[in-house]
């Protein structure tokens, strides 16, 4: 590079040259413009005019604004192209030019100076010199292309020295006016654009030289060139284009030439995006001295071909010779390398090494000739693209019908290969992942090209499509090409898509870019290799139909080797089995692993792209597995924990999802209640621990109905209504409570005797139904009945025993016998302390919380009710602080938003510090709490909605909590009648205010 010439200006303001020098070039600012009438020149300057003189030039003006605005950012040196080259010698002349980009990119700024663009006042309406700015002089100019790519700091300023804005800032205007890359304008490295585009920046531009139209591309092109004035444009462009030729292909590139032919790659589909895979591609291929391979892997139909397409399109000056092969078998590939030879002898009819080889005989002597040509000395620019490599041979596989691919590789370590296939076992090179398109504008695009239906940018429905087609470019492209010629609405595709899924394909018209597949057919044959290799990993596919696409993992699937078949009794044998199954899945990108966002027991899961789902669904199970079906019925039942586990709210909201698709099966009757009632009943177990109540009296009804079979005193029948009892209880239809619990009751009398410990929990659920309805001294009769019974039953430290004495407790607060409340406390809180320790994960329910199993923490906070109800507002808020402290120091930060006892916890601390006064502190524990039931319950649970109101105004929340539960199934929230009493004391006493 030549030396930099700087101007400098020093500290009395005047400015001269600092002499040009190759070492340690200070920072400094450079300054871009269009040429006028009287610029200063190099001469003017370095003969020391008259200053008065050089004042008087109009180019004096830029020269100052220049100086003055690298001195504000701490410059002292500048450069500027009108007077920092002798353009009288031509040698210095040829060097700046060559030069000039990297001076530009070192440059520490870059001030765009646009003479034609006013700003004069500040409050001036800013499309006013925006206009102007489009229109400017300076985007029409063919050496300020290079002077707007090059550097990394650009600032644009107008004629008064106002600054308008940075590039970065400015941006969508830029492009908009020059059509240039967004990421070329970031600073992206330029041999990652084609030649053509690049070109194409400057197809607008001009230059008062015709020679400079080329001349100013030098840099732009990284290449260098001899000035000679005179040429003329055309000869100038050719000499360009050469040495374009010579940096990317080589000097001797002629001898190795090949033109592309179009006719071996399979059509391009519709292509948008994939602008960080290209750009890695071309990271990983170009510009390498030894051999560069990429191998694009994912699932079929994601666009692994179309983007080797793209890439080549994109890049193909890069290369003496590109040769498309089809790798899905040998036969395929021997073809493929006697169609090179065909190209390679149309342009070189004389190459030795094939001109012996006979094209239409032994096609082994073909390929081993084609390699010879490839592995030449000299022939080191070609690109080699194997594309569906969907059947790769391993070390240990024996099946004949799988390719290896490395003998058809060239032997020599040059040159450039792209490998595509839906395997991840492939080895030969650097291994690019192909995933989803990540935006849903790219699949909007798609599917607007395709279709042929414009401005659907913003259309809910087309955007619902594309969501649930989940960025699968096949499946939006198929769905495009069959809107195109009917009148069926975004929405009425998606229903018949979750509907008629199988038909519709079928109906689809063929996608001419993908061959002979489409959306039903393009995993078969990935399927029947991996039957091949792991027959249970099939199996393992056709009976993720019946779960959730997202989220399997082996402890849900160990329940189900019970069945008679074979290959599921293999991979539910042990995780290490499972592991083998999945494996191969995940290798042709079936399925993929997910990322265990929480933290219940079990390992992290796996999950389908919601198009293979489909596809499972609807034709490896083209006809209904009602034995499958229960099968994954029950593994979901069997799986759902009680809450004596560690973290089982967590596991139960995991799997939510998979009770959500059985719910399905239930309702549409691919699933018949006999022999599943108890499946149903663990589910509407599930959904009422969740709060999902309408679902769990559907479940809880549903199981009923079938247990009504064995008898109305069976046990399982008894069990089920006393659920529905307390199902209807946190419902608020206490009538029928009522009724549920005391048929459970006489039953469980007349089936097992009045004194049987299997009556209690019943007895107290009415204890509690009888509490909530006001009936306090029939609820202290079955609360003294429960206690009596657990005494002698289960002694009189069982936290059952313990979980009754606490409801005594709650009684004895609701009816304002404080003392007697605070004696049941006390006993509850030691008897859990010996028993269960201060934090022990299954202290942390309470009744007031809704849990079946309450402890040494929710009496802390029960205990903080009742002292709040005392008046003993210190003593509460330590209760609240101890309960809390001991939520997080169980569960840490993470879970701790996840546990709706702790939440609840929060809701009443919250609650005590808008009383005492203490707006901020109950602010941020009302919006902790709110973010977590948020996260847990979901935004319209009425909880948030309370707790929104709480926060706009930190007043009581109009509308109160429902009951609480005792022993029951139901996770509810702060709910007592103390804590009723709390809310209505605190909304008087604001009113009040």
């Amino acid at each position: 590079m030549a030396l930099i010439r700087l101007l400098q200006r020093k500290s009395d303001g005047e400015i001269v040259f600092r002499e040009p020098t190759s070492v340690n070039v200070p920072a400094y600012a450079i300054l871009s413009h269009t040429w006028g009438n009287e610029e200063v020149l190099f001469q003017d300057i370095e003969a020391n005019a008259d200053k008065s003189k050089l004042v008087s030039k109009a180019g004096w003006r830029k020269i100052q604004f220049c100086a003055e605005q690298a001195a504000a950012n701490g410059l002292q040196f500048f450069w500027i192209d009108t007077c920092c080259i002798d353009k009288k010698n031509a040698v210095e002349l040829g060097a700046a030019i060559n030069s000039m980009f990297r001076w530009y990119q070192n440059a520490a700024r870059c001030y765009v100076y646009l003479s034609d663009v006013s700003k004069p006042d500040r409050a001036n309406s800013e499309w006013a010199w925006k206009e102007a700015f489009r229109t400017s002089r300076w985007f029409t100019r063919g050496w300020t292309l290079q002077e707007l790519i090059a550097p990394k700091l650009v600032d644009f300023f107008s004629l008064e020295g106002e600054r308008l804005g940075s590039k970065l800032m400015l941006e969508p205007e830029i492009h908009e006016i020059t059509g240039i890359a967004e990421k070329a304008l970031r600073g992206e490295v330029l041999s990652n654009f084609s030649i053509q585009e690049r070109r194409s920046w400057a197809e607008r531009r001009n230059t008062t030289i015709e020679e400079d139209e080329v001349y100013c591309l030098i840099g732009i092109f990284g290449v260098s060139l001899v000035l000679n004035y005179g040429e003329g444009r055309d000869h100038a462009l050719r000499r360009l284009e050469n040495e374009i030729h010579s940096l990317y292909k080589g000097v001797d590139s002629e001898q190795y030439a090949v033109g592309l032919n179009i006719a071996s790659f399979p059509e391009a589909a519709q292509f948008v995006a994939r602008e960080d895979e290209l750009s890695k591609m071309h990271e990983l291929l170009y510009g390498h001295s030894s051999r560069s391979t990429v191998v694009l892997h994912g699932l079929g139909g994601i666009g692994k071909t179309q983007l080797a397409i793209k890439y080549v399109r994109r890049h193909k000056e890069k290369h003496t010779a590109i040769f498309w092969l089809n790798a899905n078998d040998e036969d395929s590939l021997r073809l493929s390398f006697r169609s090179i030879a065909d190209q390679v002898l149309k342009h070189h009819p004389s190459t030795g090494v094939l001109t012996n080889a006979d094209l239409e005989g032994d096609l082994d002597r073909v390929v081993s000739a084609v390699k010879s040509w490839l592995d030449l000395r000299d022939n080191t620019r070609w690109l080699m693209i194997y594309d569906n490599y969907d059947n790769p041979r391993t070390s240990n596989d024996s099946d004949r019908s799988t390719v290896d691919i490395r003998q058809y590789l060239p032997e020599i370590d040059q040159g450039s290969v792209i490998i595509t296939t839906r395997s991840a076992s492939v080895t030969q090179g650097r291994l690019l992942h192909v995933q989803k398109l990540a935006g849903l504008e790219d699949g909007l695009k798609i599917l607007s090209n395709m279709s042929g239906r414009e401005g659907i940018e913003n259309d809910p429905d087309a955007q619902a499509l594309v969501m649930k087609l989940d960025g699968l470019p096949l499946a939006i492209s198929t769905a495009g090409a069959y809107l195109q010629h009917v009148t069926t609405s975004f929405a009425e595709y998606l229903r018949l898509y979750e509907s008629s899924w199988l038909k519709l394909q079928t109906t689809s018209p063929r996608l001419s870019s993908y061959e002979d597949r489409s959306l039903y057919t393009t995993w078969q044959v990935t399927f029947d290799q991996i039957r091949k290799q792991n027959p249970a990993s099939a199996q393992l596919l056709k009976l993720w139909a019946y779960f959730d696409k997202q989220d399997i993992w082996f402890g849900l699937l160990r329940h189900a080797g019970s069945t008679d078949d074979e290959w599921i009794q293999k991979l539910t044998k042990d995780e290490l089995n499972f592991n083998e199954a999945v494996r191969p899945l995940c290798e042709y990108s079936l399925a993929h692993p997910e990322p265990l966002l929480r933290q219940p027991s079990g390992s992290a899961g796996y999950g389908l792209h919601s198009c293979v789902h489909s596809w499972t669904i609807f034709v490896l199970n083209d006809e209904w597995d009602k034995g499958l079906a229960r099968l994954a019925l029950a593994c979901v039942a069997s799986e759902v924990p009680s809450r004596d586990i560690d973290k089982w709210w967590l596991l139960q909201q995991r799997l939510l999802q998979h009770a959500t698709r059985h719910e399905y099966f239930i309702g549409n009757g691919n699933i018949g209640i006999e022999r599943a009632e108890w499946a149903l009943n663990q589910l509407g177990n599930l959904y009422a621990n969740q709060g999902k109540l309408s679902k769990a009296e559907a479940m809880y009804s549903r199981a009923l109905q079938g247990y009504e079979a064995l008898g109305p005193k069976h046990i399982s029948t008894l069990d089920t209504v006393n659920n529905l009892g307390t199902l209807y209880k946190n419902q608020g239809k206490l009538a029928e409570a009522e009724a549920m619990y005391s048929r459970a009751l006489q039953g469980y009398e007349e089936a097992l005797g009045p004194k049987h410990r299997s009556i209690l929990g019943t007895v107290s659920n009415l204890g509690t139904l009888y509490k909530n309805q006001g009936k306090l001294a029939e609820a202290e009769a079955m609360y003294s009945r429960a206690l009596q019974g657990k005494e002698d039953t289960l002694g009189l430290k069982h936290t059952s025993t313990l979980n009754t004495v606490n409801s005594l407790g709650n009684l004895y607060a609701d009816q304002g016998k404080l003392s007697e409340a605070e004696a049941m406390y006390s006993r509850a809180l030691q008897g859990r302390e010996e028993a269960l320790g201060l934090k022990h994960t299954s202290t942390l329910d309470t009744e007031a919380l809704g849990l079946k199993h309450t402890s040494t923490l929710g009496t802390f906070n029960n205990l903080g009710t009742l002292y709040v109800d005392q008046g003993k507002l210190a003593e509460a808020e330590a209760m609240y602080s101890r309960a809390l402290q001991g939520y997080e120091e169980a569960l840490g930060p993470e879970l701790l938003p996840t546990y709706l006892p702790a939440l609840n916890t929060m809701f009443s601390f919250g609650d005590l510090l808008s009383r005492t006064g203490r707006e901020d502190k109950a602010k941020t524990m009302f919006t902790q709490a709110l973010a977590g039931y948020t996260a847990v319950q979901g935004p319209d649970s009425k909880w948030c909605k309370w707790l929104e109101g709480r926060l706009q105004a930190l007043q009581v929340a109009s509308i109160e909590p429902k009951e609480s539960q005792d022993e029951s199934t139901e996770v509810g929230a702060p709910k007592s009648r103390t804590l009723k009493r709390i809310f209505r004391k605190l909304r008087r006493q604001l009113d009040a205010k």
